[in-house]
């Protein structure tokens, strides 16, 4: 599941960062989302690859838990804002002018859809996560 958590992200941050983020509110929250969950996932690893967890007295299972939930949460939200964003493409990018340029171009479009897939994908995991790890606290 950690691979596919950590795939799936770097897919998510990759996808919105190659567009030119036309609504920088709404997806900057996906990138703050994205890279964080990200940074924390692999600090998280590295805690028990390298046997900090037998170091400090921490119920690892519940920290488990908690730690997964939340991200779980940020991530269907980040999911939500990105799918948001991706529908408001119809829409013009300036509503006074002339042309008719439109807020995400066809590319970025397509771009965007992968984005909201992946972000869901990536909610889902953590979801399972999030359910693994209460299985694990609970027994």
């Amino acid at each position: 599941v950690f691979l596919s958590l950590q795939l799936f992200g770097t897919l998510v941050w990759i996808l919105v960062a190659s567009t030119r983020v036309p609504l920088p509110l709404l997806q900057g929250w996906v990138m703050f989302v994205a890279v964080t969950a990200w940074f924390l996932s692999i600090v998280f690893l590295c805690v028990f690859l390298f046997g900090y967890a037998n170091r400090i007295a921490v119920n690892w299972n519940q920290a488990d838990f908690i730690f997964h939930g939340a991200t779980f949460v940020f991530y269907f939200g980040a999911f939500l804002l990105q799918a948001a964003t991706t529908s408001l493409h119809h829409f013009p990018r300036k509503f006074n002018a002339t042309t008719q340029q439109r807020i995400l171009s066809g590319h970025e479009y397509n771009i965007s859809i992968a984005a909201s897939i992946f972000a869901f994908a990536t909610a889902v995991c953590y979801g399972c996560s999030t359910a693994l790890a209460l299985r694990r606290w609970r027994l």
